[in-house]
């Protein structure tokens, strides 16, 4: 599968998106489905690491399609507020560099 960058998975789900006379739900709407699929990640991992195990007949996807709804919501997020969002990594991580080089234990 061809690696795609940031940029150019904005712009497929963009495209995607404006097919439809509404392409993005509005503001909460988009907050919630956000909050939804991080529950659902969440789910998850308890199921893989954690006490609560699933139910027999209860259906858990497995975390890579989770990730991948959950960047899909992220993206659609980005995209209704025109978020760029290779330009907010690159502000994260120079944030990060700086604020915590000495933070954590290095190898």
């Amino acid at each position: 599968m061809e690696e795609k960058t940031l940029n150019e998975i904005q712009k497929e789900i963009d495209d995607w998106a404006k097919q439809f006379k509404k392409p993005y739900f509005e503001p909460l709407s988009r907050m919630a489905s956000l909050t939804e699929e991080v529950g659902e990640v969440a789910r998850v991992i308890n199921d893989m690491y954690g006490d609560k195990k699933r139910k027999n007949n209860e259906n858990i996807k497995c975390l890579e399609e989770e990730l991948g709804d959950l960047l899909f919501s992220l993206v659609c997020m980005a995209n209704a507020e025109d978020i760029d969002l290779t330009s907010s990594y690159e502000k994260k991580m120079a944030k990060v560099k700086k604020r915590d080089t000495n933070r954590f234990e290095k190898k």
